[in-house]
C-alpha cells in the first residue's frame, strides 16, 4: 500500500484547487493535488465561452485555455507540485491524521498531509419526473462533456430544462455545433442567468418559456419525446400538458455542494439555500472550524469559477503560511478586493446574504 507524506493536500485539481496549488507553492510549500478525473481543470475543461470580468479574472479567454494557463503555471513550480489524475479521496480520519485514496479501481493509498485544502467542487441535480432513466435524458454536464471534450453531440432535438447560465450557456453550444434546442424551461417567473446568454439564443430562435416544467419523459426504449406543463408558484402541473417532440432531454437545474470530505473532518455545517446546500462555516482566509482544513470553490456554494479561483489562491497562500512560510505583503489584500469585486452588484445578492450565513468574520456563529 502506497503511503505519502505532504505539506498541503489539494482535494480536486479543478480552478480552486489548481489555484491554490499555484499560491502554495509559490510561497514555497509543497503540494499533492488529487484529482479523479483523467485530467486536471474541472469544469473549465467542458467550457468553451468567454470569461466575463476583468483582465485578472481572464476576461475575454476561453474556460479551457484559463485551464491550460492554471495548468502552465503549476509545472512553473517543479517537484514542489505532484498531481495524482484519477484519484479519489475515500475518507478523512482526523484522529490519523490520513486521508484515504483510490488511484482508479485497484490501488489504496493513505496520504498524511499537515494541512487539507477541499476544493471537490459540486455535483448536478437532477429532477424526478416519469421515464428520467430512458437514454436520452442527460446533465447539462454531461452534454459539455460529450460536445466539448470528446466532439460527440447527443442527439438532434433536444429539450433544455432550467434558464440559468448553465442551461442557456449549453443550449448556445448546442446551436454552435448544430444541433435544434426546441425550447427552454424555467420553472421560475424570469430567467436566471446573464441577459447576455438569454439574448443570445432567443436571438436565434429559441423559445425560453418561464414557469414551465417538464412533466414526464416520452418514449419506450430511448426519449421521443416529453409532456411539458406550466407550473404556479409551488411549482404544481397547472392547466394541460403539452407534448413536443425531442430525442434528447437536457437538465441543467442546478447544483449541489461535494462536501463529504467536509462532514468526515468534523467541519462545522450549515445548509444554506442560497449557496444550494450544506456548506461550511469559514472565515475570510477560507479556513473552516477544523484548523488543519480549509476550502475553496463551489464546495463552499455554488458560485462562477472566477470566484473560484480567487478562494483557491486566498486557501492556498493561507494553508501555506499556517506552515511557517512567509506571504507577500498586501497578497490578500489584492485577492479579497477582486473577490469583492466579483460579487458587487445585484446578480450576487444572494451569494452575499448567504456568505454572512456562515462566514464567522461577516457575522456567522460558527456553530
Amino acid at each position: 500500500m502506497k503511503e505519502i507524506k505532504t505539506d498541503i493536500l489539494i482535494i480536486g485539481g479543478g480552478p480552486a484547487g489548481l489555484s491554490a496549488a499555484a499560491e502554495a507553492a509559490g510561497a514555497g510549500a509543497f503540494v499533492l493535488v488529487a484529482e479523479g478525473d483523467l485530467h486536471l481543470g474541472g469544469q473549465l475543461v467542458k467550457q468553451t465561452h468567454k470569461f466575463f470580468g476583468s483582465k485578472d479574472e481572464y476576461a475575454g479567454t476561453r474556460g479551457f485555455s484559463i485551464a491550460n494557463i492554471l495548468r502552465d503555471e503549476i509545472a512553473v513550480y517543479g517537484s514542489r507540485v505532484t498531481t495524482m489524475l484519477n484519484t479519489t479521496a475515500t475518507g478523512y480520519y482526523p484522529e490519523e491524521e490520513v486521508v484515504t485514496m483510490m488511484i482508479g479501481e485497484e490501488e489504496y493509498m493513505r496520504v498524511y498531509p499537515k494541512k487539507i485544502i477541499v476544493a471537490s467542487g459540486a455535483s448536478e441535480r437532477l429532477i424526478p419526473f416519469p421515464n428520467n432513466d430512458l437514454p436520452g435524458v442527460y446533465g447539462a454536464g454531461a452534454v459539455q462533456t460529450l460536445m466539448n471534450v470528446y466532439g460527440i453531440t447527443p442527439g438532434k432535438k433536444v429539450l433544455m430544462v432550467g434558464a440559468g447560465n448553465i442551461g442557456l450557456i449549453v443550449s448556445y453550444q448546442l446551436l454552435q455545433a448544430g444541433v435544434e434546442v426546441i425550447a427552454i424551461l424555467e420553472g421560475m417567473p424570469s430567467v436566471g442567468g446573464y441577459w447576455v446568454h438569454a439574448a443570445k439564443v432567443r436571438r436565434l430562435g429559441v423559445p425560453i418559456l418561464t414557469r414551465y416544467s417538464i412533466k414526464r419523459a416520452l418514449g419506450d426504449d430511448v426519449v421521443t419525446g416529453a409532456e411539458i406543463t406550466e407550473v404556479d408558484d409551488k411549482f404544481r402541473p397547472v392547466g394541460s400538458p403539452t407534448e413536443v417532440e425531442c430525442d434528447t432531454i437536457c437538465l441543467a437545474v442546478g447544483l449541489t455542494p461535494s462536501c463529504e470530505l467536509l462532514w468526515q473532518a468534523g467541519c462545522h455545517m450549515k445548509y444554506v439555500p442560497f449557496l444550494c446546500g450544506y456548506v461550511p462555516y469559514r472565515d475570510r482566509y477560507m479556513r473552516t472550524s477544523n484548523t488543519n482544513v480549509w476550502m475553496a470553490g463551489d464546495v463552499g456554494g455554488i458560485e462562477e469559477a472566477s470566484a473560484a479561483m480567487i478562494e483557491g489562491r486566498i486557501a492556498g497562500l493561507s494553508a501555506a503560511e499556517s506552515l511557517g512560510y512567509e506571504i507577500a505583503d498586501g497578497k490578500y489584500a489584492t485577492l479579497m478586493a477582486r473577490l469583492e469585486c466579483l460579487r458587487a452588484g445585484e446578480i450576487s445578492e444572494k451569494i452575499r446574504t448567504g456568505l454572512e450565513a456562515v462566514d464567522v468574520d461577516r457575522g456567522g456563529t460558527g456553530k
